[in-house]
């Protein structure tokens, strides 16, 4: 033991002899991992009076075999001390001291990572996938003793609103897995896990208090583990929803907070502008900068400053240690835009270090194939920034693509015309099969609203999102026709899942709880889906498309093994279009399989197609 350390270590512990309660985040760590000099954040009342400084010997103090501590650091807050430990690779798993807490010290564990070291699991998701976004709140309630939990501030449980809690859980979406594999999902999006203990509209996750502990009232840790494991168990992945800009006002650490510098200060309150252009305009103005980066989401979400190291350090453990503890294969990652952009290539690095297979693609509600590409991969040169952000989710192909087709007239630049033009754009992009393409989510109008509820449109629509290029994300009861628009509140987008409660007058997880429409558009989608899984031309070969003509819009997947047609046809009547203009692909093709009836269509000189709708055909030679 260190000289310098063991005197100091004597009068620590007199001090606190008493043994009082405290708290240490990371919770455990691991051996093995690349990450390997962790801060440990330690929250007890005034334990900062109770430690002082301490003179390091230039190897710092061994904790165990391969264990130093090379730091303590206190704030101007005394009820945290930070430890900075560093685990070298000859550290074993085990438990180690941590001195300065206890009569007895604190114990802490060093873990033995998963097997794999991260290259067998955390697996990401690519455009092998189709994605299932679910709000766990809404889907179904798997276990009714989580619905409220004593102590904590939200008791309201009342689903005759949308501004409530409804009493889903994570109990309930497991008990569904074979219903979503049998739909063609292959991997699951939730809606935050993380406990969210606000006073109201808690239903949603997005207020964090406590970023080490999964909401009780879906269930907690042991039934995330239990879901995840099970999803796994099916060949299956599962996406967390991160959120590293804001937390909410009741989170520990924004209500007792280390110091001044852990959020962003205004003189009064400060939103953002939602500005995105100021971020990489060259023109820009440094208070428009300032504004969008550094003001509130919303009042109720305090926005962290991850310009500060210790902010930065908490939030990359978390997401390091959420990832190993769980098994987790990827990120969604809230509002990328707003965070800081340095912090965000330093916090997705790590993860990558760590889990060279995982996946992390950003929300970012932005307007322009320009402004999007920015915050993720590019191939862009002489930018002052370049994100090293997987991908995003692909705002453009739905506002300035396959919606405008299905809603606008065709014309020159207008209607389908856009969808072209914007897949036009995707040479901006590293890497463009890896971008997350929808119809809609939790803070937009269902897709079926949008449609004005036509169903004919409605199955165009799933048809391109289910052979277009990326990786495609459908959202809870999209596949039964569920509608909703965000006027007058979101909420009105995430209604139950009929069938999810005991009691409910339907259950359309089951083919006799649908109604014929419903069944109809549930096996339209389920065909193509499945029919996705076993096709390599969609889920990793090429796109080439053809520009529009006349409200029809071509476009082909194909690889060495397989060529798949697209013909969409915007227009509210039969069409019939010449194929010599395709010929390039349907070379040495005499025929086409129809992927949803498997009826034979000859190719000779002409195609017939019907109103509003999207032929997809496997081609035959």
């Amino acid at each position: 033991m260190n000289k310098y350390f063991f005197t100091v270590l004597l009068f620590v512990v007199s001090i606190l002899s008493y043994g009082q309660q405290v708290t240490v985040y990371p919770a455990h760590w691991w051996t093995g991992m690349k990450w390997n000099k962790v801060q440990l954040m330690v929250r007890g009342d005034k334990i900062g009076d109770a430690v002082p400084m301490i003179k390091m010997a230039p190897e710092g103090v061994e904790l165990a075999a391969g264990v130093h501590l090379r730091k303590v650091e206190r704030v101007a807050n005394k009820n945290y001390v930070f430890l900075n430990i560093e685990i070298s690779e000859e550290a074993k798993p085990g438990w180690i001291t941590l001195p300065f807490i206890s009569k007895k010290g604190f114990k802490y564990e060093l873990k033995a990572r998963r097997n794999g070291n991260g290259t067998d699991y955390a697996k990401g998701v690519t455009s092998e996938d189709l994605l299932y976004l679910i709000m766990p709140d809404r889907f179904s309630n798997g276990d009714e003793l989580n619905d409220r939990v004593k102590g904590m501030r939200d008791q309201t449980l009342n689903r005759d609103t949308v501004f409530n809690r409804h009493g889903g859980d994570l109990k309930g979406i497991q008990n569904h897995l074979d219903y979503l594999q049998d739909l063609g999902v292959t991997a699951l999006w939730l809606n935050p896990v993380i406990e969210n203990d606000m006073p109201e509209r808690t239903e949603h996750g997005y207020a964090f208090t406590d970023h080490y502990r999964i909401e009780r009232r879906i269930g907690g840790e042991k039934a995330y583990k239990e879901l995840v494991d099970a999803v796994h168990a099916k060949g299956m992945k599962i996406i967390q929803d991160a959120v590293y800009n804001h937390v909410g006002t009741e989170h520990l650490l924004f209500k007792d907070q280390p110091d001044s510098t852990w959020f962003h200060r205004w003189p009064k309150f400060t939103q953002t502008s939602y500005k995105d252009q100021v971020l990489f305009d060259p023109y820009a103005a440094a208070i428009d900068k300032k504004i969008m980066a550094d003001g509130w989401f919303v009042p109720s979400m305090p926005d962290w400053d991850q310009s500060n190291e210790k902010v930065q350090q908490f939030l990359i453990q978390h997401a390091i240690w959420t990832v190993e503890e769980f098994g987790i294969d990827g990120w969604r990652v809230d509002t990328y835009a707003y965070n800081d952009l340095e912090f965000m290539n330093k916090c997705n690095q790590a993860l990558y270090n760590d889990f060279p297979r995982i996946s992390i693609f950003g929300e970012t509600w932005v307007h322009g194939v320009l402004n999007q590409s920015y915050f993720c991969e590019n191939n862009y040169t002489n930018i002052p920034y370049k994100s090293n952000l997987q991908a995003t989710t692909d705002f453009q192909t739905l506002f300035y693509g396959i919606q405008p087709a299905l809603t606008e007239p065709f014309g020159w630049t207008n209607g389908v015309n856009k969808l072209y033009t914007t897949l036009a754009q995707d040479f901006v992009y590293k890497d463009p099969m890896r971008q997350v393409i929808f119809l809609d989510n939790h803070d937009i109008a269902r897709f079926y609203s949008v449609l004005n509820e036509d169903t004919a449109k409605y199955k165009a629509a799933f048809a391109w999102l289910l052979t277009s290029r990326g990786i495609p994300q459908m959202y809870y009861g999209s596949e039964i026709l569920m509608a909703g628009t965000t006027s007058p509140n979101d909420g009105y987008v995430r209604k139950d899942f009929p069938g999810g409660w005991k009691g409910d007058a339907d259950n359309k997880f089951t083919e006799a709880g649908r109604m014929a429409k419903e069944q109809a558009l549930f096996s339209y989608i389920r065909t193509m889906a499945n029919f996705r899984k076993s096709s390599s031309a969609i889920k990793t070969g090429k796109l080439m498309q053809f520009a529009p003509y006349d409200g029809v819009y071509v476009y082909f997947r194909y690889d060495d093994r397989q060529t798949i047609m697209c013909a969409m046809n915007t227009n509210d009547k039969p069409v019939t279009i010449t194929l010599d203009r395709f010929a390039e692909k349907l070379n040495g093709f005499k025929a086409g399989r129809d992927v949803i009836n498997a009826n034979s269509i000859a190719l000779t000189d002409s195609l017939s197609l019907n109103p509003m709708s999207n032929l997809v055909l496997e081609l035959i030679r």
